[in-house]
């Protein structure tokens, strides 16, 4: 891992999902900065073959800004799972998920084209009103002012196979505040996914609770497809543990956890149970850093995270 960079930059080689020390962007939103992109994809694009090689996105950042507030203040915002084990160790720094239910479904790893690039990131499927809507990391759908192509999002996948299909973006979004400024308190994407063999997203694998202005410092369980060592991205890995607060530069969730690129997106959820593999998603796996390792950090979702989900969940 390039731990000497002095911008916000992508890292496609193995390392931590995301090293350094934070860089909070300014949080005006730009005119010519919109918050959702017409996705482009390639029929047949994603191979077995192309989904094993893709590399994992890292992020890292430098020493710089000042931080980013961002709003708690709000009532919370609550929508219920749709409802598509054996219990397992808390807390847990990072391990293989054995314990089944629905978030082996509803979790996926995310493909995209990143330039001339094949890129991996982690995401979820969580319950909107139209039935398609995955939730992932702001920089696993845009970074450094693009938008990724190519974007597809494969449920349960495993080793090069995709059990429920490749679900290909229509349309992705991004928090405002991401889409113009890649501000790290607002590391928030989505995906609209078209319909697969005449079914949606959740009715074919389920689909998470998710909640807005839920607060902080809450038992916490997240879940990713990590592909840099000592991980692989074959497998579903989890970690969980009482989360904190970020005291450092922005105002994320932290979590004990050591899983590393390709988790980016991954979702974060309180009030899990393990026997049923339900939650409420509160966050997503983000960044980390250089200093502190094992520790993974995730945006939290107040307002504006919700006006983007909204704006998905409704396209």
């Amino acid at each position: 891992m390039n731990r000497h960079r002095t911008a916000l930059s992508v890292l496609l080689s193995a390392g931590a999902l995301v090293a350094g020390v934070l860089t909070a962007a300014t949080p005006s939103v730009a005119a010519d900065a919109p918050a959702s992109f017409r996705q482009q994809h390639t029929s047949g694009f994603w191979t077995a073959e192309r989904m094993r090689s893709a590399t994992p996105l890292d992020v890292t950042a430098a020493p710089g800004a000042a931080r980013t507030a961002v709003a708690t203040s709000a009532a919370p915002t609550r929508v219920a799972p749709t409802a598509a084990a054996s219990p397992t160790a808390f807390p847990q720094a990072g391990g293989a998920w054995t314990g089944g239910g629905a978030v082996v479904k509803t979790s996926g790893r995310v493909f995209f084209t990143m330039g001339d690039r094949t890129a991996s990131c982690s995401g979820d499927s969580v319950t909107s009103a139209n039935g398609s809507t995955v939730i992932t990391a702001g920089h696993c759908v845009k970074y450094q002012g693009a938008w990724h192509t190519n974007w597809v999002f494969v449920p349960a996948y495993n080793n090069g196979s995709a059990p429920y299909g490749q679900w290909s973006a229509t349309k992705t979004f991004a928090t405002d505040q991401w889409a113009a400024s890649e501000d790290m308190n607002m590391d928030v994407g989505l995906a609209v996914v078209a319909p697969l063999n005449g079914q949606t997203l959740s009715q074919a694998v389920g689909a998470q609770g998710i909640l807005f202005n839920g607060g902080y410092n809450k038992k916490m369980y997240s879940f990713g497809f990590p592909a840099a060592a000592p991980y692989d991205g074959t497998k579903l890995v989890y970690c969980s543990g009482n989360s904190g607060k970020d005291f450092l530069l922005t105002k994320d969730h932290s979590l004990g956890c050591n899983m590393t690129g390709g988790s980016s997106g991954g979702p974060w959820f309180q009030d899990f149970n393990e026997a049923t593999g339900l939650g409420t998603q509160v966050s997503v796996n983000s960044f980390g850093y250089t200093f502190l390792p094992n520790r993974m950090y995730g945006p939290y979702f107040g307002n504006d995270a919700k006006a983007a989900y909204d704006k998905a969940q409704t396209s």
